[in-house]
């Protein structure tokens, strides 16, 4: 190489390329290094650009463009020209082949960047100025352009008449400098004005993509990707606006993300599927020879079964995978090269190290080859990480378009796809499809590509280390993969763990779901403590499997963290005991491709794992989309048999809803039983035809028969305007997840007069405007927010909206009243649609006086048709009508408690909503450090203290390791160098120079001749024990850093549950009132499985990764301390680029998240409401809203995973930018005869996995920080929930209350702050052993009193005194468990009967045997199989009435002396209730008894009543007394009770 340059620059291979001569640059310098150079890197962007798309509108072009143009062309002709004169005058100017090439090079770069120029100035750039990177780089060959003017003006040859060709040449240069110039000024000419811009900018949008509605053009982000140059395709230029956005925290809509390029627009994607399944499915067709192709996916059946039963074949031979790989095959499969490219250059990391390391020890190598390699170094790690980051970019652009096919696909079978053959799906089954079965496809897309590179990289990397050290491989390959097995066997324990560690959670979340349902009653009866032992025992339970799981996964983890340290001893003293010496490059390289060889090792597993889970999810999808579809062409018949007058016509028909050969071996549903016959049936149109018949006859499948959801098993349907559809109300009303006028309108034009007069017939005026946004309110899923009867009407205003001919009415009057049922049928059904053909079922024959004809229909088959007035009498005969009324009445009472039951409900989740919404916000932003402290104190400072220090020792012992080789080696090659020094002739024996005491052994008799230093074998000995002893330290290290962690994670989430349950369980009532039972579920389900599992997996990685960078920096600038001025600013880089990815990162994440459950809702609604949209022929319009929602997510979803990209390549080439400064400092220190090789050799292996590190840090920081939020949640209940008081100031006798005396002093009582008082001054006293009874109206303060008596909840004002002892001063439990309460409502929990009575185990049997008899539950009991009987969850196995038996059992177990009974024997029978009440009256003779009543009978006998009104007592007397005083409150409730 010297020998080359000094040939082209005339100087001598010592110093080829001197940059300083007699004072100035050196000519041969500054021609190739400030000339040539410049130009190559202008000509390589220039290329970049050359590929930029036209943009299809003719716009004005700056004047700047063609300057520039012009310009480039001159400099190019200008320097062609310079070849001329450089080659007369021959050595004047210097070597004529430099100039030659210098101008050359120079000249096509010009060229290049013209044509570039001239490709932007037509694409979308021609408004701006262009890329400012191409204009800055024009000014990279002006220092030397300056330069050789400056000679040529010193050496005064410029202008002389004697010199031509050097004059010429000095104004050919004038001129160049003056072009250049020419340039610069028109890049800075003025940018167009805004206008211009404003309508380039909509012509550009118009012409790219399709606009979304609702959004105006301007509003839109550009489409991504297209029509950006190659540079800023490699490098995501395009992304940084989104970036940007999303830094400043305005990605706040899915409309706030770029659109997808046009390769990937859902629409394209499934036009392309779609065509590539009919190219396949015509094939199968010609083999097949079927005859028609209905649906784009597949063909339906005809009437006969053999018919059905081809298309069936030719349906199921279209295999998804093969239209898959139609579709997108070729471009996928063609990435490989990408991917095999990509990881040949990761091995070209090793090779030139080794390369490098061996050129920095031999020292006799010239200096060119080191800067070759390090050029190489440079170059392969650029190039592998440009195409390693595009493969991965590109593959996601392939995943995505799957994905965008297969939902697509699913949707479109879904609403094609028979309603019979649906069936065997549930909507739950079908929606996975859609969710988790795609998502495994994708995935698999991801994989596939490593399936055939993990095995090829693994035979390479197996091939180099045999090139390095032989045979002595092998030795650390059988342990490698000794250690597959063990992995597996490992793997295997812990799913086995995990599965059992599953029933225990939910085993746990289960009891804590009573837990909370009960909590009042739990309360009452002071169980806490027997609960909190029961939930404790359940998550010991967990624990002990949560523990196995982490020991077992620390064991993985060591075993991963050590394989690379083993295997490389192994290797290396397996290469010394065989008699070789090890050299720095061998042993660097070895290190390096061991590393390599680790990944494929553990990922395998992985891999595989993905490909069967495809392989299995692919089978279930193509299940489904080989169902069979409907066919509507071979149900219909085309002609009318009977005349244009007719509507319908149906002659012999036969109907099913099962497919005739599954009927044989289905047992009997209650829908798929009925076999549908019908003779003749002729409907004119115009007419109104009834249907009745009772429940069962076939009345709704009728209807199906007619929209053809059916099975047609023979004969002929006709329906005339069939294209048009049907209007549909069905018996169970679809509504969607939408707004009320969005339901009506169904997809149709607004038009307001048409409009008004459908809600006015549909008698929806006045619902409309109760709803609190009119016609705008959202209807929640499935219509939640609506009654029933407004459901129905609102899918009959829907039919009725569609102006169809034909309508089918299936019951709308069911669920409404009378008065309603009359508007709808004169307005709506005799009104509005009097002119259509109506076919109306009902059973409110009432109404079907004024039809033109009857159906009667019965068991499948119509027995009788005709004239009102004739059939009505037949049904009406039935007695099944008086209990239609009944039934209706009921209905009727059932929607106006439906209505109550509603409007509580929006108030909760109104209610709930502000709290919802409180909880929200808190989510926005970085987290609290306090969150970071509440973990580390959770694990305990000493803990956490000890694992960090225990990280660092790993660490420290596996970089000091790694450090010691490098002395080691160092050491040799210093001794070989001396040795050499010392007597020449012995070269050959340096080889021999490292071996150990067998190679004493083995036959290696030159030794006595070799003047080697006597110590060179106790040195080996010597080296060879430290680099174990610390390999050891490190193994050591390792795996008590494993089980620290695992043992420190698992301390945590064991104190971070018990806080949280101890503190749950002591929280007043009111927060459970106020509080949804999900959300505190959620705290104890997912948040906690997150901080027992989730969040230790990832922040060991974190930990790992974060340990491992800093080993890193320290051992690099350790072996290069120069490297510092570099790392430096790279640092600060890192730094700002993550946290811009972080921020946008995180929008883009929650962004794809909110628009992906549209799709599902919008698929699951679909599914429901399949018949509706067949039948009113809305297919189509569903297909493309799916389409548009797919589109929203696909979007978010691209963007997420570009921002990984965008970050991924920007990291990239911070490690490239290391990797080069590492090797450019080496050689410099070599040249100055300062490097040590071993050390570079270190540095530089570490520094080819630097990227890796830091992509990991951040995603593992990112994710980290995620799964801290779980902590939060938890640490926000632990500390800020109310709780009740837990003091005690008194210590009360044993037996207290002994006597029963209750007193209230002016109790005043409010719920929560801010609101009324519940009990307002409320004085009385009830005396040992006497029966009181409480009455009052409903929220007068009769439970209140209750809970105060129980302190449930604290007293504003006053006190209450047991046997003359405050409440108050009593601690809690003491308290609830010397007073006996029968609460309202029953609760049991799932236990044993013994449990449910006696929780704490205090009874005998015998007592419990006895008061069972007292209760009358003894016969139930020993049924059901005695005292140890399970009651399952909350006690279903008894009944209402049963369950509140055993409560009074409770009651009578405690022996209190004063019990509470609040009343609610409405669940029990009156001879029951009787038996109860004579129970207590004897069993409670001797105590105080307080009864809420609500049947005012039962406290007729007891010694005085209590009556409240209003949080006050208003009477208190004997019960004979009041009902006699006039006036009385008791005496107006007692007679309003007997009415």
């Amino acid at each position: 190489m010297e020998n080359i340059l000094a040939g082209l620059c005339g100087t001598t291979p010592e110093d080829p390329l001197p940059v300083w001569v007699h004072g100035r640059v050196g000519h041969c310098f500054n021609q190739l290094a400030l000339n040539v150079v410049p130009h190559v890197v202008l000509a390589v962007v220039s290329a970049c650009f050359l590929g930029t798309p036209r943009s299809g509108s003719g716009m004005s072009h700056r004047r700047g463009w063609r300057c520039r143009i012009a310009m480039s062309f001159v400099l190019a002709g200008l320097l062609l020209a310079d070849i001329v004169p450089a080659a007369i005058s021959q050595q004047e100017l210097g070597p004529v082949y430099l100039e030659a090439l210098a101008s050359g090079i120079a000249a096509l770069t010009w060229l290049t960047h013209g044509l570039a120029l001239i490709m932007l100035c037509r694409s979308i750039h021609g408004s701006t100025r262009g890329p400012a990177v191409l204009a800055l780089l024009t000014l990279l060959p002006l220092p030397s352009l300056l330069i050789t003017l400056v000679w040529y003006c010193q050496s005064g040859t410029a202008w002389s008449p004697a010199h031509p060709a050097v004059s010429s040449r000095f104004a050919i240069l004038c001129l160049q400098l003056a072009s250049l110039l020419t340039y610069v000024i028109s890049y800075l000419l003025p940018a167009a004005d805004r206008h211009d811009l404003l309508s380039i900018n909509s012509s550009w949008q118009q012409d790219q993509l399709i606009s979304e509605p609702g959004i105006s053009v301007s509003d839109q982000q550009g489409v991504a990707e297209d029509g950006e140059s190659w540079l800023s395709r490699f490098f995501y230029a395009w992304m940084n606006p989104l970036m940007k956005r999303g830094y400043q925290w305005k990605l706040n809509q899915p409309q706030d993300v770029c659109l997808l390029p046009r390769k990937l627009q859902a629409a394209r994607v499934c036009d392309r599927f779609y065509a590539c399944w009919q190219k396949k499915a015509a094939v199968h067709q010609v083999e097949e020879e079927t005859v028609s192709l209905t649906s784009p996916i597949i063909a339906g059946g005809d009437g006969s079964s053999n018919a059905l039963d081809r298309s069936h074949h030719a349906q199921e031979t279209v295999r998804l995978l093969s239209v898959l790989h139609a579709a997108f095959g070729l471009r996928f499969y063609s990435l490989g090269l990408l991917k095999l490219a990509g990881s040949l250059l990761g091995f070209s990391g090793p090779l030139l190290l080794n390369l490098l390391v061996n050129f920095m020890e031999s020292r006799q190598e010239p200096l060119s080859h080191g800067v070759l390699y390090a050029l190489g170094l440079f170059a392969g790690s650029f190039v592998g990480a440009l195409l390693r980051n595009q493969f991965s970019y590109e593959v996601q652009k392939v995943t995505l378009m799957v994905r965008a096919a297969v939902i697509s696909a699913i949707y479109r079978k879904a609403l094609r796809v028979g309603s019979t053959s649906l069936s065997c799906f549930t909507v739950g089954e079908i929606v996975n499809f859609m969710s988790t079965d795609t998502s495994r496809l994708v995935n698999f897309c991801l994989s596939f590509h490593e399936v055939w590179s993990l095995p090829f990289q693994f035979a390479i990397t197996l091939y180099l280390l045999y090139q390095q050290v032989g045979v002595a491989f092998l030795g650390g390959l059988a342990l490698a993969l000794l250690l597959v097995p063990i992995n597996k066997v490992i793997a295997n324990r812990i799913m086995e763990s995990n599965a059992e560690m599953l029933e225990h959670k939910d085993a746990r979340v289960k009891l804590m779901t009573e837990f909370l349902s009960g909590i009042r009653v739990i309360k009452f009866y002071a169980w806490e403590k027997h609960f909190s032992t029961r939930i404790n025992t359940c998550r010991a339970k967990e624990l002990q499997k949560l523990r196995a799981i982490k020991y077992l996964d620390a064991v993985c983890v060591y075993l991963w963290a050590a394989l690379p340290v083993v295997v490389s001893i192994v290797i290396f003293i397996t290469y010394v005991l065989m008699g070789h010496q090890l050299t720095a490059t061998k042993v660097f390289t070895a290190l390096a491709l061991v590393g390599m060889l680790i990944l494929p090792l553990n990922s395998f597993p992985w891999v595989l794992n993905g490909t069967l889970e495809a392989k299995v999810s692919l089978d279930r999808i193509q299940r489904f989309l080989e169902l069979v579809d409907q066919d509507l062409e071979a149900y219909y018949a085309l002609g009318s048999p009977s005349g244009t007058a007719t509507a319908i016509d149906i002659r012999g028909a036969d109907f099913s809803w099962v497919p005739v050969k599954e009927e044989s071996t289905s047992q009997p549903l209650s829908t798929g039983s009925l076999q549908l016959h019908i003779e003749n049936l002729s409907v004119r149109k115009g007419m109104l035809l009834g249907v009745v018949g009772k429940v069962g006859s076939g009345k709704s499948s009728l209807l199906a028969a007619i929209t053809g959801e059916l099975i047609k098993q023979g004969g002929q349907v006709y329906i005339c305007d069939l294209e048009q559809g049907f209007g549909l109300a069905t018996q169970e009303p679809w509504i969607q997840f939408t707004t009320v006028r969005e339901n009506i309108l169904f997809g149709r034009q607004y038009d307001a007069r048409l409009y008004e007069e459908v809600v006015e017939a549909c008698a929806l005026s006045e619902d409309l405007n109760i709803l609190p946004a009119g016609d705008q309110t959202e209807v929640g899923e499935n219509g939640v927010t609506l009654s029933g009867g407004q459901k129905a009407r609102i899918a009959l205003a829907r039919a009725v909206y569609q102006e169809k001919e034909l309508y089918l009415l299936d019951d709308p009057l069911a669920a409404v009243d009378a008065d309603v049922a009359n508007h709808l049928m004169q307005k709506c059904i005799l009104g509005i649609l009097q002119h259509k053909t109506r076919i109306l079922c009902t059973h409110r024959t009432e109404f079907l006086e004024k039809a033109d004809a009857l159906l009667l229909m019965d068991n499948g088959r119509i027995i009788k048709t005709g004239p009102p007035a004739d059939i009505l009498p037949l049904v009406e005969s039935v007695p099944k009508f008086k209990d239609m009324n009944k039934r209706r009445n009921d209905k009727d009472s059932d929607e106006q408690g439906q209505e109550e039951v509603i409007e509580t409900e929006t108030e909760e989740s109104l209610q709930d909503k502000c709290l919802l919404h409180k909880e929200e916000e808190k989510k926005e932003g970085a987290l609290d450090f306090q969150v970071y402290k509440a973990y580390w104190l959770a694990m305990g400072s000493c803990l956490a203290l000890s694992i960090l220090f225990s990280l660092l020792l790993m660490q420290a012992s596996r970089n000091i390791s790694d450090w010691w080789l490098s002395h080691w080696i160092s050491s040799i090659s210093q001794t070989a160098n001396t040795s050499v020094m010392a007597s020449s002739t012995s070269l050959p024996s340096t080889k021999l120079l490292l071996f150990s005491i067998v190679g004493l052994v083995s036959p290696i008799q030159a030794l006595d001749t070799a003047p080697v230093p006597s110590n060179a074998s106790v040195d080996v000995n010597f080296y060879l024990t430290v680099y174990g002893g610390i390999a050891g330290a490190n193994s050591l290290f390792t795996i008590f850093r494993a089980f620290l962690f695992a043992y420190g994670t698992i301390r945590a989430a064991v104190v971070i549950h018990k806080r949280l349950l101890q503190r749950v369980i002591k929280a007043t009532v009111t927060f459970f009132d106020t509080t949804p039972t999900g959300r505190i579920l959620n705290r104890f389900s997912s948040d906690l499985y997150c901080v027992d599992d989730s969040l230790p997996f990832i922040l060991n990685i974190f930990l790992a990764n974060m340990y491992g960078l800093l080993g890193m920096l320290v051992i690099i600038t350790y072996g290069l301390p120069w490297i510092g001025l570099v790392l430096l600013p790279l640092a600060a880089l890192y730094f700002s680029i993550q946290r811009y990815y972080r921020r946008t990162s995180r929008e883009l994440k929650r962004l794809y998240s909110v628009t992906l459950s549209p799709i599902y809702t919008h698929f699951s609604e679909t599914l429901s409401g399949l018949s509706s949209i067949r039948a009113m022929r809305a297919t189509q319009r569903f297909e493309l809203e799916n389409e548009l929602r797919l589109e929203q997510n696909q979007r978010c979803l691209f963007a997420s995973n570009t921002a990984m990209q965008w970050l991924d390549i920007r990291l990239q080439m911070i490690g490239v930018a290391v990797i080069t400064a590492i090797a450019g400092i080496a050689i410099i220190q070599h040249q100055k005869q300062l490097g040590n090789p071993g050390l570079v050799g270190l540095a530089l292996s570490y520094a080819l996995s630097v990227t890796n590190l830091l992509s990991g840090l951040i995603s593992s920081f990112t994710t980290t920080e995620t799964m801290m939020v779980s902590v939060e949640r938890t640490e926000e209940y632990t500390t800020d929930i109310p709780m009740e008081p837990q003091d005690k100031l008194v210590q009360v006798a044993a037996d207290w209350p002994s006597q029963g005396l209750v007193e209230f002093q002016q109790v005043i009582l409010a719920y929560r702050a801010g609101l009324p008082n519940a009990l307002d001054g409320v004085s009385f006293t009830v005396y040992p052993g006497e029966k009181v009874g409480i009455v009052g109206r409903t929220g007068s303060g009769k439970s209140t009193l209750f809970l105060a008596l129980f302190r449930m909840v604290e007293l504003k004002a006053g006190r209450i005194l047991l046997d003359g002892v405050d409440s108050q001063l009593v601690g809690l439990e003491e308290l609830r468990s010397r007073l006996a309460i029968i609460p309202q409502d029953p609760f049991l929990f799932s236990g044993s009967i013994r449990e449910n009575l006696d929780p704490q185990g205090k009874r005998t049997d015998a007592e419990l045997h006895e008061v069972l008899e007292q209760c009358h539950l003894r016969d139930a009991v020993t049924q059901m199989g005695g005292l140890d009987s399970e009651l399952g969850e909350r006690g279903k196995s008894l009944s209402v009435g049963q369950r509140q038996l055993v409560c009074l059992a409770r009651a009578l177990l405690t022996q209190a002396k004063v019990l509470c009974i609040d009343e609610a024997t409405a669940s029990v029978d009156q001879k029951t209730d009787q038996l109860l009440q004579q129970t207590i009256r004897q069993r409670f003779a001797d105590k105080t008894v307080l009864t809420i009543a609500h049947r005012l009978n039962t406290i007729l006998d007891s010694d005085r009543v209590l009556v409240m009104q209003a949080g006050r007592v208003v009477e208190l007397d004997s019960p004979a007394y009041l009902s006699k005083k006039d006036g009385s409150l008791f005496q107006r409730l007692l007679h309003s009770g007997q009415q």
